[in-house]
């Protein structure tokens, strides 16, 4: 006889409230069981509580005159705060928490579903990539003080690739909640305005092996790799041959 199990669809109706209290007390008796399901919920919990941190405040601020005529290449980068937000939740919960099936065109034989980690990855992408006033918490201009706050939360010396060659100059970067403790996020734009974000995260074991796996989710783009104590994600709405080319250039830095 098959055990019951927490559905996707029981994990989002308890978050959000909506289960009567015989049905809640079912969910929470099998989630005490199921310690998976119960991970699961605790990072859904984490994206919703970032997403209403993060936007909560300016619901009820009018959108700025100078966005309203921006060009159609700006416009997607200046995308009103309260639509843009509306975007941002409906993609989460249909796409992400609801099961977002990042399925990987890997590099190597093995194929999957991407891990939690470049999942996050790719909604912090989502989330900070299309911010106008506040895409990062500390600005290029203090690399330095960048690089040793991270590193220090981390728990791990951090580098920072230079992408000049490739393009890209880096904006700055942020401290961002992982499924293991902190985690980092570094965002670089091109002379279009065109941002990708590299999202890194430090590991328990040490992995030796390094294999480039791709995923991808309607725009966005995700090359993920282990290095030894970090995994990394960069993120872009770019074609897959320039993400790869960028994602060579930090794999490259960063093992010189």
């Amino acid at each position: 006889m098959n055990k019951p199990r927490v559905t996707e669809a029981d994990l989002h109706s308890y978050l959000d409230g909506e289960l009567p209290a015989p049905e809640r007390a079912r969910v929470e008796a099998l989630l005490a069981d199921d310690s998976d399901a119960e991970q699961r919920l605790g990072e859904y919990r984490q994206v919703v509580d970032l997403l209403r941190e993060r936007y909560d405040g300016v619901l009820d601020e009018p959108v700025p005159q100078r966005l309203i005529a921006v060009t159609s290449t700006a416009k997607r980068r200046a995308f009103p705060v309260l639509l843009r937000c509306a975007a941002v939740f409906a993609w989460v919960a249909l796409g992400g928490l609801a099961g977002w099936h990042l399925h990987g065109v890997q590099t190597r034989e093995d194929r999957g579903a991407a891990p939690v980690w470049a999942h996050r990855a790719a909604v912090a992408h989502i989330v900070y990539s299309p911010e106008v006033r506040h895409p990062v918490e500390v600005g290029a201009d203090q690399e330095a003080h960048l690089v040793a706050w991270l590193s220090k939360r981390l728990g791990t010396q951090l580098r920072i690739p230079q992408l000049g060659a490739v393009g890209y100059s880096l904006v700055g970067g942020r401290l961002l909640p992982g499924e293991r403790g902190p985690a980092a996020q570094f965002m670089y734009q091109d002379a279009q305005g065109q941002r990708l974000t590299l999202y890194v995260r430090t590991n328990r074991e040490q992995n030796k092996e390094t294999a480039f796996r791709f995923a991808q989710d309607g725009n966005v783009r995700i090359f993920y790799w282990v290095d030894r104590s970090q995994g990394l994600a960069l993120s872009g709405e770019i074609d897959k041959e320039q993400l790869l080319r960028v994602a060579t250039a930090v794999y490259q830095q960063l093992n010189p």
